[in-house]
């Protein structure tokens, strides 16, 4: 069976074309029934139907979209560099193996030194020429052509990207320039009529339509910053950058990823939500980076069986895998394994909530967090820190298990592992028993276990009393702390053998 890939919609080389066809365009409502009685009963407020023609919005937007072309140098890079979306990423990445099952696909360019070129969307957001984007279509560029709606050839630089949303902000001379505003953003409801204008294959200014068929999509990109709205309009490759509009001409989203077997479109895509991209481009415009609040944790959401093996009961929170050294949390007195249910009297429902809510941050100022630690909650002050780039966060050092595991000779075998001391602290695992459970949650030769349940591990022995403590909690499974290429998560590992019926 292929495997589905997320692709950035930087445009390529390739030329496809896609058709779609609008069944009863003209609309109609039927009164469907239900236990509850009818959904849409006569008298209920009409239902906002597909207009007889897009033109008119069309006409009214397109001036502010624009084709961007991007000169850059490629480096000796394969053509296609592909990562399994598996996190932790950061603060809020969900971690572990499993995670996001799907690849992220993103063009690097063919494996020779020479001048390459690619191209994206975007579209004025001021009359003084100042152009969003997607960070990706632009952050390797050596020279950036903004091309107007009426051919005019601008020269762009860079004021500012944010690599977390995947948002840039560049700025053209002259103008005034036709515009959308973000003080005039829609507010979209899955089912509404949405219309794409883009660059799709750098074909010029192209116009699809759809319906927004989801919204708070997460684990899109690994960013913990952004839900995206899903929309049915064809985007393909080219797009990323450009807008997409409702059927007043507001701006609601900034087309960024399509989910796609084949690189092109199959309908279902991606976009930033306006509301975010507002907020970023205020920053990017004003300072030319966005400033988060840091509390150095990597944190993990909880599943709920990996809830069951810590004696929760919800799936509600966070649990804390790994900690920097003399970061903010662990000067504040966080430990691994904690679970931070709330910041700031505010509830934690995941990981990726926890770090928005740490991202509002100002650094320098108290948060307060609340920690389930032992089966006792508490409260501890953290004084927050800036967060470093996501280039300075993917490239950190994070302790055992980043240079790679040293094992002293076989060891014994607990949980269908078999475990050896590794120098650097914690169990090397040297082999896994392919029908065991620890098997199927993705544990492999040269993971590093660093705590089993509430304790760290030092020996076999020590994973096999948190066994044995589980069992006596009355509990199915315990949380194992492992390390991986530097990063930290947790992986819950039944502690008893199913029985054969």
């Amino acid at each position: 069976m292929s495997r589905l890939k997320i692709n950035s919609l930087s445009s390529g080389a390739v030329i496809g074309a896609a058709a779609m066809i609008l069944a009863g365009a003209g609309g109609y409502f039927a009164h469907a029934q239900g236990p509850g009685g009818a959904v849409n009963p006569p008298g209920a407020a009409a239902v906002q139907t597909a207009p007889n023609s897009f033109a008119d919005i069309v006409a009214r937007v397109a001036p502010a979209v624009v084709s961007i072309n991007v000169e850059e140098h490629a480096k000796a890079n394969p053509a296609v560099q592909f990562g399994q979306m598996r996190g932790p990423f950061g603060e809020g990445g969900e971690g572990g193996p499993g995670g996001f099952p799907f690849q992220f696909m993103i063009p690097q360019g063919p494996a020779r030194s020479m001048p390459i070129h690619a191209s994206g969307s975007g579209f004025f957001i001021s009359p003084d020429g100042y152009v969003v984007t997607n960070n990706h279509v632009v952050e390797n560029a050596e020279k950036i052509t903004v091309v107007t709606n009426d051919d005019r050839k601008l020269t762009a630089r860079v004021v500012g990207t944010d690599p977390a949303t995947d948002l840039a902000v560049l700025k053209v001379d002259g103008g005034p320039f036709r515009y959308v505003s973000f003080e005039d953003r829609g507010q979209p409801r899955v089912g509404d009529w949405v219309v794409a204008v883009g660059n799709p294959f750098n074909l010029g200014g192209t116009a699809t339509a759809g319906i927004v068929s989801a919204l708070g999509r997460q684990h899109v990109s690994g960013s913990s910053y952004v839900d995206y709205m899903q929309i049915d309009a064809p985007i393909n490759r080219g797009n990323s950058g450009g807008p997409t509009f409702d059927v007043e001409g507001r701006v609601v989203g900034v087309n960024s990823a399509i989910y796609t077997p084949s690189g092109g479109s199959v309908g279902i895509g991606f976009d930033i939500p306006a509301d975010v991209a507002a907020q970023v481009t205020r920053q990017l415009i004003a300072h030319g980076s966005v400033t988060r609040g840091y509390i150095g944790a990597t944190v993990q959401s909880l599943s709920p069986e990996l809830a069951g093996s810590l004696g929760l009961s919800e799936t509600k929170g966070a649990i804390v895998d790994q900690l920097t050294p003399g970061g903010p949390a662990e000067r504040a007195g966080v430990r691994s394994g904690d679970v931070i249910t709330a910041v700031n009297g505010h509830p934690v429902a995941s990981s990726e909530a926890l770090t928005r809510q740490v991202g509002l941050a100002r650094p320098g100022q108290d948060i307060r967090v609340s920690v389930l630690r032992g089966g006792h909650s508490q409260e501890l002050t953290i004084r927050s820190g800036q967060r470093p780039s996501e280039a300075q966060l993917a490239s950190a050092g994070r302790g055992p298990g980043a240079q790679g595991p040293e094992s002293q000779g076989a060891g014994p075998g607990v949980l269908g592992m078999q475990l050896a001391p590794d120098p650097h602290g914690g169990l090397v695992v040297q082999g896994v028993d392919p029908s065991g459970d620890a098997a199927q949650k993705g544990l492999q030769p040269g993971d590093v276990i660093l705590r089993a349940g509430a304790s760290q591990v030092a020996s076999a022995e020590d994973v096999s009393r948190a066994v044995a403590a589980a069992k006596a909690q009355g509990r199915k499974s315990v949380p194992l702390l492992v390390g991986r290429n530097g990063q930290h998560f947790y992986v819950p590992v039944d502690v008893a053998p199913p029985k054969n019926g």
